[in-house]
């Protein structure tokens, strides 16, 4: 069914008057378009289609494509940084935390895994941002085995990495984890067990904890008088 010209030119009008509502909704149409296809099988087409925008207007405030992709970047690195500075220093805390923030952003997970695919071990868009954003969550890990939150003995690089994976391979990779699990990543059970493993891992991760259960290992492994 076609479009009125009347009802484009509307929209055209309405999309002049409240730029930032059209360019929220061109980001929010884009990012559903690079998780659902990838950089390179993404259609400016389909965007502007999903977002009630002429194309034009996409151009008129990103430029080309990799405009767009750069800013949905921009904007999910911001947000997880604003999630960073809300995150507890507790490993038991943690872990939950960002299991249950990865579960509601499957398209953030869809994209990257598009990028691996497309790019493989390439360099990526935006690579020395996205570089000096990894840099700082690394230090950030590096602040809480300062304080005692994590094992310094640890290489926080690889610590990093290991809670990513814990938080967001199952959503990542569904089907791995029913075959492991029996259950769907979004089944509530399946969370509900996630989020239990999680702090509970996490609270052994805490060095002290771990001091305690080395001193409980060379008690039970002494020999008795």
């Amino acid at each position: 069914m076609r479009v009125p010209l009347k009802t484009k030119a509307g929209k055209l009008k309405r999309a002049a008057r409240d730029p930032a509502r059209t360019q929220e909704r061109i980001l929010a149409a884009a990012l559903n378009e690079f998780a659902t296809h990838g950089f390179a099988g993404a259609r400016v087409d389909r965007i502007a289609r999903r977002a009630a925008i002429n194309k034009r207007m996409l151009y008129h405030y990103f430029g080309h494509k990799e405009g767009l992709f750069s800013e949905v970047l921009r904007r999910k690195m911001a947000e997880r940084s604003r999630w960073f500075a809300a995150a507890p220093d507790d490993p038991a805390e943690s872990l939950p935390y960002w299991f249950e923030l990865a579960s509601g952003d499957l398209d953030w997970i869809r994209l990257l895994e598009w990028e691996a695919l497309q790019r493989g071990g390439g360099k990526v868009i935006n690579e020395e941002k996205r570089r000096q954003s990894a840099a700082n969550a690394v230090e950030d890990i590096r602040r809480r085995q300062r304080l005692g939150h994590l094992p310094e003995d640890l290489d926080p690089r690889h610590l990093l990495l290991a809670m990513i994976s814990l938080t967001s391979y199952g959503l990542a990779f569904p089907q791995v984890a029913r075959l492991i699990t029996g259950l769907s990543p979004n089944n509530s059970k399946y969370r509900k067990e996630r989020m239990e493993f999680l702090r509970r891992l996490g609270a052994a991760l805490r060095p002290g904890d771990q001091s305690a259960i080395e001193l409980k290992n060379q008690t039970v492994n002494s020999p008795r008088k």
